[in-house]
């Protein structure tokens, strides 16, 4: 069976050839998080595509440095998600000592009735 895209990351599958996402509420939130990890510059015909949230990893952490990364995100999601709605965005901060930023991200995409968060943590190790 066909999916709407691949999973990544790529991991084989006997029926598909590799495992596909096979419904539009993980399509969208494997595609949110891939706007947040890609740098600008990284995608090919796109340099402007990205948030590039490791940069910020070594940032000193303030509300000026929060409310930077909340206008890229809310920036990029206007531009490459078109129907996407962020509601909000939280920060966990509790290791950044060793290089590591938790996001949280509430969100829902018009005409599909999809709510959904996104939750993970980057680590510049």
């Amino acid at each position: 069976m066909s999916g709407l895209a691949p999973s990544l990351p790529l991991i084989r599958n006997s029926a598909d050839g590799f495992a596909n996402i096979k419904n539009f509420n993980q399509l969208i939130k494997q595609n949110l998080k891939m706007l947040l990890l890609t740098n600008p510059g990284e995608r090919v015909m796109d340099p402007n595509y990205g948030v590039g949230m490791r940069q910020f990893l070594f940032e000193n952490f303030d509300q000026t440095v929060y409310a930077r990364i909340d206008s890229k995100i809310r920036e990029q999601a206007s531009v490459y998600m078109r129907g996407l709605t962020i509601n909000d965005i939280g920060f966990n901060t509790v290791n950044i000592d060793q290089g590591q930023l938790g996001i949280r991200i509430s969100y829902s995409y018009t005409g599909l009735n999809i709510r959904n968060i996104l939750e993970f943590t980057i680590s510049g190790l």
